[in-house]
């Protein structure tokens, strides 16, 4: 097995340093974020990082770089106070992975990458047409993590939108149904396979595998 220690970290090579710590935390969850400025400017961008912050209330977090060069994410949402999550499937990866690419301000992703803006039920922030689930958010707050000068941003879930078929009766969502992506690294991507779920693990009681919930 290869050990790896913190002095040998430090002198790796930056490129190779990234691809690998990036990789060593196993699968992420792969979301378009879509916004739009207050001039009307659409912007949609690529994200690994979202997180559950909690479910009463309905929030999640997602991690933007530092401020050193123009977030237009960042600016919008700071701006319109709205975002969109919009969850990548492998039908349309590759206009998903285009996002990252660094276009100029005036230009909108979803018209270079080739998707198409969808907006529901008056939210004025530009979901995905082509996704299968859906999440409108509100800015609730950010903060600057002080160690790498990164932002975590928090948003208050608003909307969902989501096929009806892939829910369990417990409220579980089977993403496998629906050809969820995930990320890996800074530009791996991986169809994950469901295992099943297991009971709720309580000290008296061994695991085992439940269906739909129950």
């Amino acid at each position: 097995m290869t050990h790896i220690d913190l002095e040998r970290i430090d002198k790796l090579d930056s490129r190779f340093r990234a691809n690998f710590i990036n990789s060593l935390t196993g699968y992420k969850s792969c979301n378009l974020i879509g916004t739009r400025s207050e001039k009307g400017e659409t912007n949609l961008a690529i994200f690994s990082s979202l997180v559950h912050i909690g479910s009463s209330p309905a929030m999640l977090g997602f991690i933007l770089r530092p401020l050193t060069v123009r977030r237009d994410t960042f600016e919008n949402i700071k701006q319109t106070g709205l975002y969109t999550v919009n969850q990548v499937a492998s039908d349309f990866l590759d206009q998903a992975h285009q996002t990252a690419a660094k276009y100029k301000q005036q230009t909108s992703e979803f018209k270079e990458v080739g998707l198409n803006e969808q907006y529901l039920d008056g939210f004025k922030a530009p979901y995905v047409a082509e996704s299968k689930i859906k999440i409108g958010c509100s800015y609730k707050n950010h903060y600057l993590l002080e160690e790498n000068d990164c932002i975590l941003m928090i948003g208050a879930i608003e909307h969902i939108y989501f096929p009806d078929h892939i829910q369990d009766t417990d409220g579980f969502l089977e993403l496998d149904k629906i050809n969820t992506v995930a990320a890996m690294g800074q530009d791996g991507y991986a169809l994950p396979k469901f295992l099943g779920r297991l009971s709720y693990a309580r000290p008296e009681s061994k695991p085992n595998f439940i269906k739909n919930g129950t």
